[in-house]
């Protein structure tokens, strides 16, 4: 069994970027490894994909009901019709207002809505039809309606979800089908429910992989976009959005936030005496040393040169001191010629120093640095 699942786990491997790494592989099952901007794309990403979904169905929903005109009698298309313009409205609600935070939790509910609007239309419209003695033309045409769960699964694939997440949906959608075929009990014709509903989980497969992929693609030109490509730590540009993000955080819930901005002491000598080659060694093995200290909440920036960030999210002053002397203490590696590497460090909290946004946290730790520099360097300045 063991080398039965190894070989179909190849095998869906391959159908993904290769550049993925293995470490990255376990992100496709769940989203509870996701980094912090890797989740907050991907929400924007889904609430727009929502957005546009529901623009279509906007524009698609009420034109059908021409045909329900044409073939169906008034007793029945009016109430497709009703059904038709309760259904077009949530859509266009859900088209111009909703708009995205950057959560998980507002993509998951967008992405829910979209899918429950027309699920309820479907189970409301399969059972009203059910209901009427339907001739040729009318029966042929009321048989469209149940596509719309196929259309649906087949639509998930435009999202980068998780497998996990992918199940979650699919599943909603079988069950929603199952239910249909309960409420037309008496009527219901078996060979062709049965059909339908293996039908619609081989779709539900296919469309699990096709999301998984999307994540997976996106899962890499992240990566490559957000880390800095010499030391694999994460750059500026992305350094940025971590801090206003973890500031925005520390505000909304009044927890303390903590920004270390550490400066290498006369790394300059090091370029000169060594070579810029040698440099690059020491930025990634200094970048390697510190990483391997920080707590998984804690985000390691590479801000510029020789300079780092580190952003402590829920730690206070006393916590975010005592966490870098530790880090001080175990040392940051050393230079080409075997002297131990060193830093001046300049340290910053929101509520202890009684900030009002991210650019004064950084500009005072960006301050306390130079402090720490000025006394002599080798040295952390929290005052």
């Amino acid at each position: 069994m063991s080398k039965l699942s190894d070989f179909i786990a190849q095998r869906l491997v391959n159908f993904l970027p290769n550049e993925l790494t293995t470490q990255e592989l376990s992100q496709l099952l769940s989203p509870r490894q996701h980094p912090m901007l890797l989740s907050q794309r991907r929400s924007m990403m889904i609430v727009n994909r929502v957005r546009f979904f529901a623009m279509l169905f906007t524009l698609l929903t009420p034109l059908w009901g021409v045909i329900d005109i044409i073939v169906f009698e008034p007793s029945v298309w009016i109430k497709l019709a009703l059904l038709r313009l309760v259904t077009t409205a949530a859509f266009a609600a859900l088209s111009i207002y909703y708009r995205s935070n950057g959560s998980l939790f507002d993509a998951y509910r967008a992405i829910t809505l979209l899918f429950l609007i027309p699920t309820l239309f479907y189970i409301a419209s399969h059972s009203l039809l059910s209901g009427y003695d339907l001739s040729n033309l009318s029966a042929a045409v009321a048989s469209g309606y149940a596509f719309l769960p196929f259309l649906l699964m087949a639509g998930l694939a435009i999202f980068p979800l998780s497998l996990a997440e992918s199940i979650l949906l699919s599943s909603t959608l079988l069950i929603a089908q199952c239910l249909a075929g309960y409420l037309s009990w008496s009527t219901l014709n078996w060979p062709s429910f049965a059909g339908g509903l293996w039908l619609l989980i081989l779709i539900a497969g296919v469309t699990m992989l096709a999301s998984a992929s999307q994540l997976a693609f996106m899962i890499t030109l992240i990566r490559q976009a957000i880390h800095d490509p010499l030391t694999g730590i994460l750059s500026r540009g992305s350094g940025k959005e971590i801090i206003n993000m973890q500031w925005a955080g520390a505000k909304r819930n009044n927890q303390p936030m903590a920004l270390a901005f550490i400066d290498l002491d006369h790394f300059k000598e090091v370029n000169d005496s060594f070579g810029h080659e040698a440099g690059d060694t020491t930025l990634r093995q200094f970048s390697a040393a510190l990483s391997k200290n920080l707590r998984d909440s804690d985000s390691l920036l590479r801000w510029g040169g020789e300079e780092f960030l580190i952003v402590m999210p829920s730690t206070n002053l006393d916590q975010a001191l005592s966490a870098l002397q530790r880090i001080q203490k175990a040392g940051f590696g050393s230079r080409p010629d075997g002297v131990p590497l060193t830093a001046s460090i300049g340290l910053a909290e929101r509520i202890a120093d009684g900030l009002h946004d991210s650019e004064q946290l950084l500009a005072l730790a960006d301050n306390r640095m130079y402090q720490a520099k000025q006394a002599g360097r080798n040295r952390i300045c929290a005052t």
